[in-house]
Order: structure tokens, then sequence, then C-alpha cells
């Protein structure tokens, strides 16, 4: 099973480009809600390595590991916290299942003082979830749990609303990420 989210329309296009070749196996894509990002989202298809992520801003600092939409929640965040003297790099992680552990230990070997995971997904057995299950089983990348920091939504109906005050309710707004 592969299991993805794209950040934006491009992605979403070039996430289903790969699903429908043959010998692929079951895909999930998980649409993003809401607006689109890019008005021109007629990109060419363009095969994405299943399984990989890609850094999508560099930073010292802290690394922000997002999956899907709320990834640009990260961008904006990253943005606010550079102003604050804060550099933060952006990981667009795409895919849960396979995860990229080639970034995953990437990341930890940069020295980052921080980690967040972000993720409009429940955060128990979700994303984040996976990268400290990842991290824990890999105790030679030096990253204890204390430096992790999971944000997505919690293990509990979230009534209906617009995503923006969706997201302030479940702290992963972009001020809430800052």
């Amino acid at each position: 099973l592969t299991l993805c989210a794209p950040l934006d329309e491009h992605e979403l296009r070039n996430m289903m480009y790969p699903a429908q070749l043959p010998d692929q196996g079951p895909v999930v894509i998980r649409y993003p809600r809401g607006a689109s990002v890019h008005p021109d989202w007629q990109n060419a298809f363009e095969a994405l390595p299943v399984g990989k992520g890609r850094c999508i801003r560099e930073g010292s600092d802290v690394a922000i590991l997002s999956i899907g939409h709320i990834g640009n929640n990260a961008l904006q965040a990253a943005e606010k916290l550079q102003e604050q003297g804060v550099s933060t790099a952006v990981y667009d992680m795409r895919y849960i299942k396979p995860i990229d552990t080639p970034m995953l230990e990437e990341v930890a070997h940069k020295g980052f003082r921080q980690i967040l995971t972000l993720e409009d997904g429940v955060v128990h057995g979700g994303f984040g979830s996976a990268v400290l299950e990842y991290y824990a089983g890999h105790p030679e990348c030096g990253i204890s749990p204390a430096q992790v920091t999971l944000l997505g939504l919690p293990d509990h109906f979230v009534t209906h609303g617009p995503i923006a005050q969706l997201q302030q309710d479940c702290g992963i707004s972009v001020d809430d990420i800052v």
C-alpha cells in the first residue's frame, strides 16, 4: 500500500500519474480540502519517485516535517520564524507509506535543535508517530523523543467549520506552529 498526501495541486497531479501505472499496487492519495494554491493547476505530469520527500526550504535551527496541504502553513510559519531569527527548514515528506527513511536520517544528522512534525490528520498513529517510531528504532540517528514535537489533530471528533478556524482550534495554524 502506498499512502501519500500532496502539498498542492501540482503534486496531486504528479501523484496521480504514477498511481495509474501498471504494477503499482494500491495507492491512497489524500486529497487536500479548501482553496487551491496555484491558479495554474494544469501542470505537465511528472512521475514522482514513490516514497521520496523533498526539502522545500533550507534552515539550520528547526526542521518542520510536513505531510500534505498543511505544509503550506509550515512555509508561512518558517517565514515568520525567520523574522524572529530562527532559521527553519521545511521538508515536504509527500509519502506516509513508504516513509522516506533516508530523508529522516538526513534531518537527524543536520543537528537541528528541534524537529516538528505537522499533519492535518490525527497525531496518534499518524505521520508524526511514524517519524518517532523510526527514530526510536534507529538510535544511531541520535534523535531523542524530547527533540520531536508532533502537531496534528486530536484523537476525537472535530466539528465542521472553515479550515482556518479548525486549524486554530486544533493547534496547527501558522501562529500555533510559530
